[in-house]
């Protein structure tokens, strides 16, 4: 059975900023200050950002003080890898497989 690729995440991933911060947080648990002062980004803007990541249980936060950390959930982008995997296998087991016309 072929699974379909989650479209919601790929669109979440797909805007520069946002693959940005994933591949920061992918290194270390990070707050606002640190990915406005990696990214160049504006704090409103990548507030935004974030929260678009939060909602989509890409990554999770943690309240320290009066700043936020925040945290890349791996298992979610390893989903994601999971699904691809399964269409690269789908794709090879049916290589030879044509539909006439």
């Amino acid at each position: 059975m072929v699974m379909s690729v989650d479209t919601d995440l790929l669109r979440v991933l797909s805007d520069p900023l946002r693959l940005r911060i994933v591949t920061l947080l992918a290194r270390e648990t990070l707050c606002t200050t640190h990915l406005v002062e990696e990214t160049g980004a504006r704090q409103t803007n990548l507030s935004n950002h974030l929260k678009v990541l939060r909602e989509a249980g890409v990554v999770d936060t943690e309240p320290c003080g009066r700043f936020t950390y925040y945290r890349l959930r791996p298992e979610v982008l390893e989903s994601l890898s999971g699904q691809f995997a399964d269409l690269a296998s789908t794709a090879r087991a049916n290589a030879g497989t044509k539909r006439s016309c």
